[in-house]
């Protein structure tokens, strides 16, 4: 449009340097036409260029409204998916707790199965260089007899050795439990129930280590008994018997003691 006014403006300029003022082809009214026309068109191309200035500032304002909508939807989702991870470390951290409840019950189940395990489960033992199998509530019985017997408690330690006996009469602690059922008896100074215990060791297990032992003990309760032709009698038997073991050489000690 511009070009076109200037090619306008030129032509005017033209024709009036090249035709005569006399010749009369235009004149002042024609002339101003001519500007308005140039006017008009000057208007016209101006209120063209507001308009599509118009057009483009709706466009870019329609654009930028889009934009701030798709920043409002883009910081909606950002949010929604923070909520969504906060939710999903808590619902993690619930789960670790859980497990861990879990894990304790199952730990805590376990250890009381193993512990029901280890009471009726068979254990191995081994007393006076002997090995063999018990029942846990055997082995039990044995040490609390033990055990008492150690803390000068002869009454019942006696009592649950002889309870041993007599529940498990096959128990493998039957040769151990009698020569210590004798020697609570003995503290207890019931001299000749603990000589019967003694005497059953040395018949039941005459190769037992704790054989010579007996036959010792046995004569001190003689001895006690103011028995001491019997005590001399049951020495010569341990003499005799296991001439090599430490018994025998307390014994031959006792002996010259006897009167």
């Amino acid at each position: 449009m511009k070009h076109r006014i200037a090619a306008a403006v030129a032509l005017a300029a033209f024709t009036a340097v090249a035709v005569p003022a006399h010749a009369g082809l235009f004149d002042d009214d024609e002339a101003r036409r001519a500007i308005l026309e140039l006017r008009k068109q000057l208007d016209q191309s101006n209120e063209q260029a507001r308009a599509r200035q118009s057009e483009q500032m709706q466009q870019m304002s329609v654009q930028l409204d889009q934009l701030k909508r798709s920043l409002l939807d883009l910081n909606g989702q950002i949010e929604g998916q923070r909520a969504d991870n906060a939710r999903l470390r808590g619902q993690i951290e619930e789960l670790a707790r859980t497990v861990a409840e879990v894990q304790r019950k199952q730990s805590d189940l376990q250890q009381g199965v193993d512990e029901r395990i280890r009471k009726v489960e068979p254990q191995k033992v081994s007393v006076d260089e002997k090995e063999f199998t018990v029942d846990p509530e055997e082995k039990r019985i044995y040490d609390d007899a033990l055990a008492s017997f150690r803390k000068g408690d002869f009454d019942r330690s006696s009592s649950n050795f002889a309870g041993l006996i007599k529940r498990f009469p096959g128990t493998g602690y039957r040769e151990s439990a009698l020569f210590w059922l004798g020697n609570a008896q003995y503290g207890r100074r019931d001299y000749k129930e603990a000589i019967a215990s003694f005497r059953s060791l040395v018949a039941a297990a005459p190769e037992s280590a704790r054989a010579p032992e007996a036959l010792l003990a046995i004569a001190n309760c003689q001895a006690e008994l103011k028995d001491v032709k019997a005590a001399r009698k049951t020495i010569d038997e341990l003499v005799k018997a296991y001439p090599r073991s430490e018994a025998a050489q307390a014994g031959k000690e006792r002996l010259a003691s006897l009167r």
